[in-house]
């Protein structure tokens, strides 16, 4: 088995991870307020969000649904009763002094997530991150401080954000590097999305997460002191904080210094952390049940419920690819990187009647137009049939593969059928035997003496001039038809 990447060769690098996912609900966790992104701050609001008094939260059945979606998909134990608490502590962006969370009881525990991240030799290794729990919250709302934004001077408070329902995810320190926690975030992100939990919109805040790392010599088994990097909300910079903060540590203990337990803000720009505060503990926030809220309790029969709903998952999808469709683990993997994209090659796959066939297009031509366009394969105008069509007439001979593989990127742009535009553009292939024959005569008439070397034994000519009667009919002759007539006219 390859080593793990060790950022820092002295000490063993603990990294622990708390995310924070919007659930896809249309109103938030317990006011009838609707959950949009990019209005006007402080137009998408209730009484309840604004921590008016004699109102009474509500709970919304549909976040319940996708929490327990979200913990059956990560192979988590979802508990039958839960308990929301009061989580107090005041900023101007809780206006109730109070976020409504879970804490001794919440709703589903003891998960795992299986990553793939690099080695020190560069291979990848497997890591099974245990999730110790997952519970719902609310947001809280949106402190801003850039006048630009805001309008004018000093700080302002959007509380459009206040009361959107999370999960919170929080795994075991089960993470040895800064690659590891990237290719966790990139993993559950993609789950989260595949189950339909999330939309998991970095750039809107929907995926955000706080970082938990510490040090310890290689070889002790008593952890390190901690500290909590928050709100890291794309995947480059989670990498970045955390080898900052790595390096921060390690200076500090390597000068006989010792580590205190705060929250720490990393600056992109100087790329290093900074004190924000010294870190509060469970305590500090005086953890209640929220006496305006019974408990959550879900029958086995609802549970199952949830279970028979979720879509098939990755991992079985996977397997089920290589099993039904031959695909190598490679292939099959790259396939399921989004549902939308395993969705389509299956599809494509069933139109076509090829699965093989397919799946080399996809993975060579249309995974090509995607990443040059940085988008997802249902934001493009492509469809399946559209796909397996182009495939047809290239497995028909009536037109190459060199001819076809450029009008992917115009299926992707315009959507428009694939046997009219070979039509439009004049790339049927040459069938006719008659001028295939001529050409070929032409050919070997021209190139004596790659003639010769092929009568002499040597077939690597043939290639040759395949490629010379190719470019006499500009690439529409079909291969296997000019391979054989050179064959022919050779061997006699």
């Amino acid at each position: 088995m390859s080593a793990r990447l060790q950022p820092r060769g002295d000490y063993e690098v603990v990294i622990g991870l708390e995310v924070h996912v919007h659930m896809r609900t249309a109103s938030k966790l317990f006011s009838p307020a609707p959950v949009r992104y990019g209005e006007l701050p402080n137009h998408a609001t209730h009484p309840l969000d604004l921590g008016m008094p004699g109102v009474l939260p509500v709970l919304n059945r549909r976040a319940v649904e996708l929490g327990v979606r979200a913990a059956l998909a990560t192979h988590c134990k979802v508990h039958s009763r839960s308990i929301f608490a009061r989580k107090n502590y005041f900023y101007p962006d809780l206006p109730k002094g109070y976020q409504i969370s879970q804490y001794e009881e919440p709703l589903a525990t003891e998960g795992w997530l299986e990553i793939e991240a690099p080695s020190a030799d560069g291979t990848p290794h497997t890591v099974r991150v245990g999730l110790t729990r997952i519970h719902i919250e609310e947001d809280a709302g949106k402190s801003i401080h850039d006048a630009a934004i805001a309008g004018s001077a000093g700080s302002h408070v959007d509380l459009n954000r206040a009361g959107v329902p999370l999960l919170e995810i929080v795994s075991e320190p089960d993470l040895r590097s800064p690659e590891e926690a990237a290719a966790y975030l990139r993993k559950l992100r993609a789950l989260l999305r595949w189950a339909d939990v999330s939309d998991a919109d970095m750039e809107k805040g929907q995926f955000r997460c706080d970082a938990n790392v510490s040090l310890r010599r290689h070889g002790a088994a008593q952890l390190g002191t901690r500290t909590e990097l928050k709100n890291l909300n794309s995947f480059r910079f989670v990498e970045e904080a955390l080898y900052a903060e790595i390096a921060r540590q390690a200076a500090l203990l390597d000068g006989g210094g010792r580590v205190v337990q705060a929250t720490m803000h990393y600056d992109p720009v100087r790329r290093a952390t900074r004190v924000m505060r010294l870190k509060e503990n469970a305590d500090d926030y005086r953890y209640f049940p929220d006496p305006d809220l019974v408990p959550l309790v879900i029958a086995e029969s609802e549970i199952d419920a949830v279970r028979r709903a979720l879509p098939e998952l990755p991992e079985d999808r996977r397997a089920r690819f290589e099993s039904e469709h031959a695909l190598s683990g490679y292939d099959a993997r790259l396939l399921t990187e989004s549902r939308a994209l395993a969705d389509f090659y299956e599809a494509a796959a069933i139109r076509s009647g090829q699965p093989k066939v397919v799946a080399n297009w996809m993975l060579r031509d249309v995974l090509a137009q995607l990443k040059e366009r940085d988008c997802e394969i249902d934001a493009t105008q492509l469809t399946p049939d559209a796909l397996a069509k182009l495939i047809a007439l290239v497995e028909d001979g009536r037109v190459t593969a060199a001819s076809a593989r450029p009008l992917v990127a115009v299926l992707i742009e315009r959507g428009v059928d694939p046997e009219t535009l070979v039509r439009e553009r004049g790339l049927e292939a040459v069938s006719d035997t008659g001028l295939l024959e001529a050409a070929a005569d032409e050919v070997i008439a021209a190139h004596p003496e790659v003639v010769a070397q092929i009568r002499g034994g040597d077939a690597r000519g043939l290639n040759f001039l395949m490629g010379q009667l190719m470019k006499r009919t500009e690439g529409k002759a079909n291969p296997k038809a000019v391979r054989e007539i050179l064959a022919r006219k050779l061997a006699g």
